[in-house]
């Protein structure tokens, strides 16, 4: 997929959502492949909200990250 291709699916997605790209940080350090996994991971109709709640989850949990962490322990 061309980069075009990838922005023009990226803006239809933020629609599907139905969150509005222009007021969306531009200071926001995110990927674009980041915010499809969030936007693809979210309803129609989700709001803008939505997609921030889970942006934030997508960019603690990378791609491909193991989902059995070890929890922390502390030494006595």
């Amino acid at each position: 997929m061309s980069q075009a291709e990838r922005f023009a699916y990226l803006l239809k997605e933020f629609e599907r959502v139905g969150v509005d790209p222009n007021t969306i940080s531009a200071g926001l350090a995110v990927q674009q492949e980041e915010a499809l996994r969030a936007l693809a991971a979210l309803p129609d109709g989700a709001g803008p909200a939505a997609f921030l709640s889970q942006l934030r989850i997508v960019m603690t949990n990378p791609a491909g990250a193991d989902d059995h962490r070890t929890p922390r322990r502390d030494s006595a």
